[in-house]
């Protein structure tokens, strides 16, 4: 007998409160991406940037308080699975990185030397790639993935939030569609499919997170074409634009995007095939 999807509160809504919704829980979102950058700046500013953390969980607080309106506590943002998670995404983001620069090594187009790196300036970009990490995750996969999933399915939501993910950076220095198109495909994707996969955002907080850092302030590359600081490694490129990115940074390679697409796939595969009585939240 073929099963129809529950008929929930935000498929009855009609189309056009559905939009409005939408737009007014992303703007929402977006001014707390902005408490959450403030916060990192004023933490900056006083010489303790691990007040950070102080700015990032209110910002979530907050998040979850509106999304509380409407029912219980936030499944996204369930505290029990926040260690265990965020734990997860960070060595999967450090992992996917490590891949693709070592990748790109092996194929003799980059060259990594050590530099005289800060320890301070490390947390603080640590500390940063939090702001942006939570920031961005409220925004693309807390509200736009999660409320087109509901209202139609996982396949349309992952489609068109991973596009809106991509095609915001190409503003970025050094963007171009390809690179736009390519973050859309590897991130866009990848970090909607770990959202789907455990249920809650400190998964693709994780991911993301360590991504950036990884990326700029470890590897020393461009993160999204901005130059990240202080890094552990100074690299130069001598390849294809298309192999190492090119000023773009990683991102914009072909080879993050075979591994963003492999790592998607991972995660989506596994959820499909749980039991069909099985829980995710």
């Amino acid at each position: 007998m073929k099963r129809h999807a529950p008929i929930t509160a935000k498929r009855k809504l009609p189309l056009w409160k559905w939009i409005l919704l939408l737009l007014g829980a992303t703007v929402l979102a977006f001014m707390g991406y902005v408490l959450v950058s403030s916060g990192f700046d004023i933490a900056n500013y006083l010489q303790h940037p691990s007040l950070t953390i102080i700015g990032a969980g209110l910002t979530l607080a907050i998040y979850a308080l509106f999304r509380k309106f409407r029912k219980s506590w936030p499944a996204e943002l369930k505290l029990s699975r926040l260690i265990f998670h965020t734990l997860l995404g960070l060595v999967i983001g450090f992992v996917y990185m490590t891949l693709v620069v070592s990748t790109i090594d092996a194929l003799g187009y980059v060259n990594l030397s050590w530099s005289d790196f800060s320890w301070p300036l490390q947390w603080q970009a640590i500390m940063m790639f939090l702001a942006v990490a939570v920031g961005e995750e409220m925004i693309f996969r807390g509200v736009i993935f999660r409320m087109i999933d509901e209202r139609w399915n996982t396949t349309v939501a992952l489609i068109i939030s991973a596009l809106f993910f991509g095609f915001i950076h190409l503003p970025n220095d050094g963007a171009t569609w390809w690179s736009s198109l390519a973050i859309a495909i590897e991130a866009g994707l990848m970090l909607a499919a770990a959202y789907k996969w455990s249920g809650t955002l400190w998964l693709p907080i994780g991911i993301h997170w360590a991504w950036n850092y990884v990326q700029g302030n470890i590897y020393g590359f461009a993160v999204s074409g901005t130059n990240a600081g202080d890094s552990i490694l100074v690299t130069t490129t001598n390849g294809p634009d298309i192999i190492t990115g090119g000023a773009f940074g990683p991102e914009a390679s072909i080879i993050a995007v075979i591994y963003g697409i492999l790592i998607t796939i991972i995660l989506l595969t596994n959820r499909y095939r749980r039991p069909s009585g099985s829980k995710n939240n």
